[in-house]
């Protein structure tokens, strides 16, 4: 029993294990020291789910064999524009979230498939190049959303034309998510609903990956010259990772947005994708493998561990900027931890 103890203790990795203590702890301070345990809990759920989406973009990205997306920030902008022109053309409700991630997944399919055509000329320098690509989206959208021949008030900027920078949400989609089939347990709310949205696109994930097309895609990214000699098109299979992983990173900051209760454009996308590449690699995958289960774990201890130390700041030093600071170190910290995974697995 101890033996099987060591090695799944060595198998879940000493790093995620400490960094699940150090939750733990977190965890264990906020209820000692009364520090509304109950919401803090809530919130750590509610960041689970908001973020969830945009971190299961890396798995078609890493299994197809092109890397870690840094540029996600791609499928971003394309699910934000699709919530503008949702809203520009006057949906509300749940339809405005559905035509925005339809609208959102059209622009990804397109701008994946161009991206993935790049990936495969660069083959070995995707992940360093992807952040200049993903850089250099962002810096073209902001020109996208100055001149955007927008009409509706709640998009316009109140000085002329373009988009605002924040776009409230309340009128259309804004906590729709969050606010769907919530359970309260004791002092904590869980967004029962949330988690099984979030659930089912896992699932169908899943269910893609283990389907003929995505076991020939994991094939393909896993052994390139095994994949040719099936006669199977590494090319076309790195294509369709990168438009998978660009289509769900379109979808997640809609599910981002809604929570957050605003669409926040311009140079707002520049860092997300290091946060869903640092969640990822906590969760125990690497540049060539990647799980569902690794986006389960890395989501929650990444932004649990964001959700706790504020409070726990806040009580410690009341009357300074402490929580702010730890914040800050906590978050980059982290993410330094993850790039150095990557520099080791290269």
């Amino acid at each position: 029993m101890n033996e099987k103890i060591v090695n799944g203790l060595k198998r879940f990795g000493s790093a995620r294990l400490i960094i699940s203590l150090f939750f733990i702890v977190l965890l264990v301070i906020t209820y000692v020291m009364d520090l509304s345990f109950g919401a803090t809990v809530s919130d750590v759920l509610v960041r689970w789910c908001m973020n969830f989406v945009l971190v299961l973009a890396m798995v078609p990205s890493v299994l197809s064999g092109c890397g870690l997306n840094f540029a996600s920030t791609l499928g971003i902008s394309c699910g934000l524009l699709g919530g503008v022109l949702s809203i520009e053309f006057g949906f509300t409700g749940l339809l405005s979230l559905i035509m925005a991630g339809i609208i959102g997944c059209v622009f990804a399919v397109l701008i994946g498939a161009l991206y993935g055509k790049l990936l495969n000329y660069i083959k070995g320098s995707e992940m360093m190049i992807a952040t200049y690509v993903g850089f250099a989206f962002v810096s073209l959208m902001c020109i996208v959303w100055v001149f955007l021949p927008i009409t509706n008030d709640t998009l316009r900027l109140a000085m002329g034309g373009g988009v605002r920078l924040n776009v409230e949400l309340s009128a259309t989609f804004g906590h729709m998510l969050n606010d769907f089939l919530p359970v309260k347990v004791g002092s904590i709310t869980i967004p029962l609903g949330f988690m099984l949205v979030c659930a089912a696109f896992a699932l169908l994930l899943g269910l893609f990956l283990n389907s003929r097309t995505g076991r020939m895609m994991r094939v393909a990214g896993e052994n390139p010259k095994f994949a040719q000699a099936l006669d199977i098109s590494v090319n076309k299979n790195r294509i369709l990772g990168t438009m998978l992983s660009t289509m769900i990173s379109a979808i997640g900051i809609l599910f981002y947005a809604q929570s957050y209760g605003f669409l926040q454009l311009y140079t707002a996308p520049l860092k997300m994708s290091f946060l869903a590449v640092a969640a990822v690699l906590i969760g125990g995958a690497t540049t060539r493998k990647a799980s569902i289960g690794n986006v389960v774990l890395g989501t929650l201890l990444f932004n649990g561990i964001l959700a706790t130390s504020t409070p726990v700041a806040n009580a410690l030093a009341p009357d300074s900027n402490l929580a702010e600071i730890v914040r800050i170190i906590v978050s980059n910290g982290i993410i330094v931890y993850a790039l150095t995974k990557i520099k080791r697995e290269v």
